[in-house]
């Protein structure tokens, strides 16, 4: 129950982050492409976000793989072999995979956003504030983000989940290095084990977590 607690906890650290940068970065820098202030802002948010999940992500995949039988026998474990350290095992991982995603799921969905309000603005030819996307509009937007940046990132997040549960060094410690076994002993098509279950299982999260974003935006635009 703490787990999930822990990365929802997270995942508002990350995306309020997020927002506080991307409009500090759009009023500071208004002739700079959009596209560039919405990547630089997810990349920004995530790091932020990142340190409070890495040490909830060791204990889950050690969990799930069988290393530990509960969570307070994980964080005794995790502890007495690398102290602090140990909770963060993999943390290089986990940013190499987490920071790219983050990136093309906010950019993906901030583009197709900004592409999709524009053509919906010419043909109601409103204003620019009065236009905003319906519920079905935000989901379908929101699926092409989550679609787009599971797939992508399915390499990486096979290198963390790697890095987390090696517990015995077997993949050389680095991104590199696992990367490197991967390919040697399994091939390209190693690096993308799980895509379609991956893909499956975070779009429609994304989806939703988008339709819901973008009613409370417009619910907060209405109070203002």
């Amino acid at each position: 129950v703490l787990l999930p607690l822990i990365t929802h906890k997270k995942r508002v650290l990350t995306f309020g982050s997020y927002e506080i940068y991307k409009k500090s970065l759009l009023n500071r820098f208004p002739n700079v492409k959009p596209a560039f202030i919405y990547a630089l802002s997810a990349i920004l948010g995530d790091v932020t976000g990142s340190g409070w999940l890495c040490p909830s992500e060791v204990m889950k995949q050690q969990l799930q793989a069988g290393i530990y039988p509960s969570m307070s026998e994980a964080i005794k474990g995790i502890w007495k072999k690398g102290g602090v350290g140990g909770f963060y095992q993999g943390f290089t991982g986990g940013l190499a995979r987490d920071v790219p995603f983050r990136v093309a799921q906010l950019t993906t969905f901030e583009v197709t956003k900004s592409l999709y309000l524009r053509a919906k603005q010419r043909k109601s030819s409103a204003d620019d504030d009065s236009v905003s996307l319906s519920s079905l509009e935000a989901a379908i937007c929101g699926a092409a983000a989550g679609s787009f940046s599971a797939a992508i990132t399915n390499p990486l997040d096979r290198i963390k989940t790697l890095m987390m549960t090696d517990t015995t060094n077997a993949y050389g410690g680095s991104v590199a290095a696992c990367a490197s076994k991967i390919l040697k002993d399994e091939g390209l098509g190693g690096l993308f084990a799980g895509v379609v279950p991956r893909v499956g299982y975070i779009a429609p999260s994304v989806c939703i977590f988008f339709v819901t974003y973008e009613l409370v935006q417009q619910k907060m635009k209405k109070s203002d």
